[in-house]
């Protein structure tokens, strides 16, 4: 039975395309905002510039405090966040329907009204965070430069997705007041923002709520990077190896796919569960179960829209197993796969294992809110919720042994290997 969630939308004068999912059956509202800005959109020398507007967007805005965006909607009850991306930078709050409106002004205010509150002591401040923030999670962390080194590897220098979200050290120093002033004021507008509620609210109501608040921010520039050509898959492997202090062998193989929201990249996403996504799958079958040459397996695919995707398929080696001897056995049930294509069990098991995910995402309001409002932001598409799951019908085995075969070969694959340090006998400590 298709899903049927009552989305209705709409786009103001100023370019803000607003979207609605009533919802009776529960008693709160998700505000969820897409801004048309990443890490993809950044040049060199000034890369971590989206992720730093993260950070800034909660230090007060022209009528709000510092701080005061939390502590306002946490004290009736809710809860908020952000995250930023390749493609894009999020906002989210889940508020009680009382608080609603306080969030949209909350939300009006620093999107249209934030650079009064971007002062030179802000911009230190947050720099400071978004630097301790990048040595806990990637300088000082096991694995914590596997992506960083993947992208590098898979994307080649120059390209929108070559370097990680958090940036560099040395663009982050170098981001003057001017510099972050006309990064907001290019990409920080209406016309290049989406926003979503979903809760209790009729579309009437969601409509006029972001027509009172919103409604009479001006436009901005909105102007993003030209689209890069599509990348076509490696013609022939590459590899990256660093050592460090990290508890095992731990690889990743990576493979260029084709661009988000196109049945190819259904596809290969289909075959990449089919091979390392889900317990039951052939890699992990092989190499865990059967022959014990690692301790875990994992795959997945990341839609991108800038001409390529990224999948690829991380292998924890197993202690006194050789790298090579896994990656040899995971390269083997590549090239079968592409050869054969999927049994009619792991077709059936991928499909499955994709409505269930995509049901119990769709189950809460706030992630519900964040799939509607992504795909209409990147795709323009504010029905996808709807339509997912019979879309993804429709992938043919054929087609997913065709994508294997194009994206998912041995020659195709971009490696990272982060290998345990290396004692003084020659064994691994």
């Amino acid at each position: 039975m298709p899903l049927n969630y009552q989305i209705a939308e709409r786009t103001l004068p100023n370019g803000l395309r607003v979207i609605v999912n009533e919802d009776r059956s529960i008693t709160t509202v998700t505000v969820n905002l897409w801004v048309g800005v990443g890490s993809r959109h950044e040049v060199a020398g000034r890369t971590g510039f989206a992720h730093l507007f993260e950070h800034l967007m909660f230090q007060g805005s022209e009528n709000v405090a510092s701080g005061e965006h939390f502590s306002e909607l946490m004290s009736r009850g809710g809860r908020l966040n952000a995250t930023t991306w390749f493609d894009r930078t999020n906002y989210f709050e889940t508020v009680p329907r009382g608080a609603y409106q306080l969030a949209l002004w909350l939300e009006a205010d620093r999107h249209g009204r934030l650079l009064p509150a971007v002062t030179q002591a802000n911009l230190d401040n947050q720099r400071d965070v978004v630097k301790e923030e990048k040595r806990q999670r990637y300088d000082n962390q096991p694995y914590g430069f596997a992506l960083p080194d993947l992208y590098a590897l898979v994307f080649p220098e120059g390209h929108p997705y070559h370097h990680p979200t958090i940036g560099s050290m040395e663009d982050l120093d170098g981001a003057s007041l001017e510099d972050v002033h006309a990064f907001f004021e290019r990409y920080y507008g209406p016309n290049n923002t989406t926003l979503t509620l979903v809760g209790d609210l009729t579309a009437e109501e969601g409509f006029a709520a972001a027509e009172t608040y919103f409604g009479h921010l001006p436009a901005s520039a909105a102007a993003g990077r030209e689209p890069v050509a599509a990348l076509p898959p490696l013609e022939n492997p590459v590899r990256f190896e660093r050592r460090s202090d990290v508890p095992s062998d731990r690889l990743f193989v990576a493979f260029r796919l084709p661009v988000d929201d196109t049945d190819e990249f259904y596809a290969a996403s289909a075959a990449l569960d089919a091979l390392a996504g889900m317990a039951s799958s052939r890699v992990y079958r092989r190499l865990v179960r059967r022959e014990q040459l690692a301790n875990s397996v994992q795959g997945m695919a990341w839609g991108l829209v800038d001409g390529v995707s990224l999948g690829f398929i991380s292998v924890d080696v197993a202690d006194g197993v050789d790298p090579d001897v896994a990656e040899a056995a995971l390269c083997e049930e590549l090239d079968r796969f592409a050869d054969e294509g999927p049994t009619p069990v792991e077709m059936e098991s991928v499909l499955a294992q994709s409505e269930r995910a995509w049901l119990h995402a769709l189950a809460a309001a706030d992630e519900r809110a964040d799939i509607i409002c992504g795909h209409a932001a990147l795709h323009g598409d504010a029905q996808h919720a709807n339509t997912f799951l019979d879309r993804l019908a429709t992938i043919t085995p054929d087609q997913v042994r065709a994508a294997a075969s194009a994206y998912l070969r041995p020659a195709n694959r971009a490696v990272v290997a982060h290998l345990k340090v290396q004692t003084s006998e020659g064994a691994s400590a």
